[in-house]
């Protein structure tokens, strides 16, 4: 009997060390929902600028209102999960996501907009440190493509939110975005089912004697590593905010496209930025995380150069690439740092991804600014030359263990 129990106990440690593909795609799915709920936001801008009269400066408010709220919360989550983790609180961040779609669809002035996003926002800043961290515990090493199989799931939410808007809400009104409470919903069912795998896991691996690898490096030299990874993000997330904000408004200005017409092109752009995400894990694991970041920051550089100055048919081609390239950094970045800080996974993810979505919003704000004072071509001929701070990847080390 005790030999039974004893193998039992060995078969479920071993469990709890390989890499669980159901959890992985089903919290890839619950972070569709929760980024397709987000995508709502910038996909309804046309609707709402012209609804209220809005300009670009209060679009960018609009997002910075919403990235702010999602981002300063993040790390403060991340670190406190750390000590006490929450299996069920990405339930609760599922739910402020869901009030703030419904009060959108019902907002009938600028500051109940304001109110809206920010409660989506509160939402991701809740959701995201705690999914990363379960998908990091369910790779079985396996970390760069368990990631991004996680930011597969997002990247695909974010392209599908816009074309859902372009079907669902552009042809009815603002009101119909309230249909995407059933988003909210389906996701609170599978965020329930995850956190009773996380809660399990939780358990065995309280049992087992936990065993963290640390690079072989200085603190300085971590320390060093963490500021050039932020600048990146810096970079990285600052031009893609350039196009899920203001992509849609370029298209229409320059080629005289309609909101749905233009709402396509923006979707096969985020199309290509899930597609990213899906190869650039895998690579890291494969050929060193150092030199996909490199590559994946400063490769889009020439492509955003050449933007502006193009026809449709190339402008369509060149965002592609971009989108492809540039989204294959977040995976590799967050790992690469993730590897670097082993013991704060909860705090490095959230410092990142609130730094993500810091930058998203201030990039917004910025540019809104900027296109009402210039124009909306002039913001995609500044934006162009941020790729170019991706040669600074070059100043990271190659982690070796310890």
């Amino acid at each position: 009997m005790n030999t039974i129990s004893s193998v039992t106990s060995t078969f479920k440690e071993d469990l709890a060390q390989k890499t669980a593909y159901p959890i992985l795609f089903a919290i890839a799915v619950a972070h569709l929902f929760n980024d397709l709920l987000q995508a709502v936001i910038p996909a309804s801008y046309p609707i709402l600028k012209e609804n209220y009269n809005l300009s670009f400066a209060q679009i960018g408010m609009i997002t910075l209102s919403y990235q702010l709220a999602a981002s300063i919360l993040q790390p403060l989550i991340g670190l406190y999960t750390d000590k006490h983790p929450k299996p069920f609180s990405q339930i609760y961040g599922m739910l402020f996501s869901l009030f703030g779609i419904i009060t959108l669809a019902y907002a009938n002035s600028f500051p109940m907009i304001i109110s809206a996003v920010v409660l989506v926002g509160i939402g991701s800043s809740i959701f995201h440190p705690e999914s990363s961290r379960i998908s990091f515990l369910a790779s079985g090493g396996k970390r760069g493509l368990a990631q991004s199989i996680f930011q597969l799931g997002g990247n695909a939410g974010t392209a599908i939110g816009p074309l859902l808007v372009a079907f669902i809400v552009v042809p009815r009104a603002q009101h119909s975005i309230v249909w995407f409470c059933i988003i909210a919903l389906l996701g609170i069912f599978v965020l329930y089912r995850i956190a009773y795998w996380y809660q399990n896991h939780l358990t065995l691996r309280s049992k087992q004697k936990a065993v963290i690898v640390l690079p072989n490096l200085t603190p300085t030299q971590v320390t060093f590593s963490i500021i050039i990874l932020l600048v990146l993000i810096f970079s990285k997330f600052f031009y893609t905010a350039s196009i899920s904000s203001y992509f849609t408004f370029y298209l229409m200005d320059k080629f005289q496209l309609s909101i749905q017409e233009a709402q396509f092109h923006l979707v096969w752009f985020l199309a290509a930025c899930a597609v990213g995400t899906l190869i650039g894990g895998p690579l890291g694991d494969k050929f060193g995380r150092k030199y996909v970041i490199w590559f994946s920051v400063l490769g889009p550089a020439p492509f955003a150069l050449l933007l502006p100055h193009v026809d449709l048919f190339w402008t369509g081609i060149l965002s592609v690439i971009i989108g492809t390239i540039i989204s294959s950094a977040f995976p590799a970045i967050l790992v690469y740092a993730q590897e670097l800080l082993p013991k704060k996974l909860g705090m490095v993810s959230g410092l990142f991804y609130g730094l993500a979505f810091g930058m998203g919003g201030l990039g917004s704000a910025v540019l809104g600014a900027l296109a009402d004072e210039k124009s909306i071509a002039y913001v995609y001929q500044i934006c162009a030359y941020l790729p170019l701070i991706g040669i600074i990847a070059l100043f990271l080390p190659n982690l070796k263990k310890k």
